[in-house]
């Protein structure tokens, strides 16, 4: 009897996760409140976030007359020049000075710099890109299978950034995790279903600047706990050899 309890004990401690993988990152108990991902499908564009690069271009008469705003003047060709949006979420900007764009839209952010323009300039237009946007995708598996995904595409979807990192390579499909920034400084964790067709409304959703996409890893029990008894049976049966020698 005592050695059915002896064995059942080791079985739990080699069965525990943390035993069996101790590479797995991220996890949540079972207990864990995850935010309510309809929030996510509020978001139908991507929003300026802080340490976005900026490219950014000026033109008067509505994107008639080339206008350089570092020389004040009309320029021969076109130039687009990058900046940085702060920590604070401010951009300096050529003759405005430090403006906020943090958690505006691309349109925004144009209708709002081509309304501080027009007071220096002739019917300005404004042509704004992110050109370092990106996010990090953990597609599941082992073998350093993470990537992080510049997102080309301002608008691009949880679908896309999977597919870019090769797809869901050996981990839960029912058990994916985006973590975002939260409005309190605190990342807010959500959890996405994608292994039925209902999770296609979840999957659409429009990723932000330094989102995180964790697949859970499938957990393979059996080849586990073989890679974690060969070492200790390799070297019992090395002892008893040894012991049976001696003997």
């Amino acid at each position: 009897m005592k050695q059915i309890i002896i064995i059942v004990i080791v079985l739990a401690a080699f069965t525990s996760c943390k035993v069996l993988s101790p590479e797995q990152m991220l996890r949540t108990p079972r207990t864990y409140e995850y935010s309510d991902p309809e929030k996510l499908k509020e978001v139908k564009e991507y929003r300026i976030a802080s340490n976005d690069q900026l490219s950014f271009l000026l033109l008067s008469n509505d994107g008639e007359k080339l206008v350089d705003p570092l020389e004040g003047s009309a320029s021969s060709r076109m130039r687009e020049y990058s900046y940085l949006i702060e920590y604070d979420g401010n951009v300096k900007l050529p003759v405005l000075g430090r403006v906020k764009l943090e958690g505006m839209t691309l349109r925004e952010a144009e209708i709002v710099l081509e309304e501080k323009y027009s007071k220096y300039y002739n019917r300005p237009f404004v042509r704004l890109n992110i050109t370092n946007n990106r996010v990090v995708v953990f597609p599941g598996g082992r073998g350093g299978s993470s990537r992080v995904i510049y997102l080309e595409n301002t608008n691009t979807t949880l679908f896309e950034a999977l597919a870019q990192a090769g797809g869901i390579t050996d981990g839960k499909a029912h058990r994916v995790k985006l973590i975002r920034d939260g409005n309190s400084g605190k990342p807010e964790v959500y959890h996405i279903d994608l292994s039925t067709i209902a999770g296609i409304d979840d999957a659409n959703i429009i990723l932000q600047a330094n989102d995180i996409i964790y697949v859970d890893p499938r957990e393979r029990v059996p080849q586990r706990i073989l890679e974690n008894i060969t070492p200790y049976a390799s070297l019992a049966s090395t002892i008893l050899v040894l012991y049976s020698l001696f003997n």
